[in-house]
């Protein structure tokens, strides 16, 4: 078991527990062949991931040509991945003859799409999270492929279900929801049209300290806001779990395309971990309306049997944002909008 801190203390040493590579991480990158391309490099989960395949590399004693592609929404964005020893494109993924320019490299990891605002912009939603994947499948052929994707793809399930397994029909609520499934859907296209080996990973929800469920209901708590119980249940992965899942998904990609759900082990209660925030924050928390008897729930046990479980415990990471929150630090100020039940993001 790793030795966590106690408390993470800035962004310097949050970065550090983020992108630190397992051993079976390491491992992989001493024999995979080929460079690595991650597009949509920017976003929540870019950085953390590229930076750890950088630093398996370094550990592993490899040299490959790491790229991460995005708009990049600032100069000091673009540098901050730069610093990290990663090389940078800059362009829109929609625009076909920057897509074209791209280098066709071994290890493609899609991070791209339209989630926040995805209501008040629909077709561009549905650009990016479903025509992009078939360019992007297309482009990148005779690569592996791994993409995220997400577990709103499944219906509201009872928690006695054990959450919704990757064998079960996808039943998406909402025009995000189906874009996203159109997005697998074109990735599965591709797999089988060109025996592109793909990996679909149907995450929710990644975690750390200045985003994610856990903050969204810490801030609640904080700030003396109620907090509303009708999605009562819910699953989290610290996001270095996750980033190093997501890593080791490229040997375990395959034609047609394989999905890995991607969670924590444990289906908690919104209504105990707004009780655990409020004893750590000293504070009497606000709860209002009442449980439902579904939620959005992810069965990971596949994702168990190849990588091992997640090595952070559910209680740590739930200290690690109360003391964040707490110390006054940056968030990235993007609700999850995790209790959302009619698929309007």
């Amino acid at each position: 078991m790793t030795d966590y801190p106690e408390k993470i203390s800035d962004d310097k040493q949050l970065e550090e527990l983020l992108s630190k590579p397992t051993a079976e991480t390491i491992e992989m990158f001493k024999r995979l062949d080929g460079d690595i391309i991650f597009l949509g490099i920017a976003g929540k989960i870019g950085p953390s991931l590229a930076n750890m395949a950088k630093r398996a590399c370094d550990e592993a004693g490899v040299k490959k040509r790491i790229i991460g592609v995005s708009r990049f929404r600032s100069p000091e964005e673009k540098k901050h991945i730069e610093e990290m020893g990663i090389e940078t494109l800059q362009g829109d993924l929609l625009d076909r003859n920057f897509l074209e320019s791209l280098p066709r490299v071994k290890n493609v990891f899609f991070l791209a799409g339209m989630k926040f605002g995805s209501e008040d912009n629909l077709s561009l939603t549905w650009a990016m999270n479903s025509y992009l994947p078939a360019l992007i499948g297309e482009h990148f052929k005779e690569s592996r492929i791994v993409a995220y994707s997400t577990g709103c793809v499944y219906p509201l399930v009872s928690v006695e279900s054990g959450g919704s397994k990757e064998t079960d029909m996808p039943v998406p609520v909402g025009e995000y929801a189906q874009s996203c499934l159109g997005r697998e859907r074109m990735f599965e296209y591709g797999s089988k049209k060109n025996n592109t080996p793909v990996a679909l990973i149907r995450l929710n929800y990644a975690v750390e300290p200045r985003y994610g469920v856990l903050v969204d209901i810490a801030t609640k708590v904080k700030n003396n806001e109620p907090v509303d119980l009708a999605m009562g249940y819910f699953n989290v992965i610290w996001q270095g779990d996750a980033n190093d899942v997501v890593l080791r998904s490229l040997d375990h990609t395959k034609s047609p395309a394989r999905v890995i759900n991607l969670s924590g082990q444990e289906i908690l209660s919104v209504q105990n971990v707004v009780q655990d925030f409020g004893i750590l924050f000293g504070v009497k928390p606000k709860m209002v309306g009442e449980e439902a008897n579904t939620a959005l729930l992810s069965n990971s046990n596949q994702a168990y049997e190849l990588f091992g479980k997640p090595q952070l415990p559910i209680d740590k990471l739930i200290k690690w944002v109360a003391y964040w929150l707490e110390e006054d630090r940056k968030t990235l100020g993007k609700p999850t909008h995790f209790e959302v039940r009619d698929g309007k993001y």
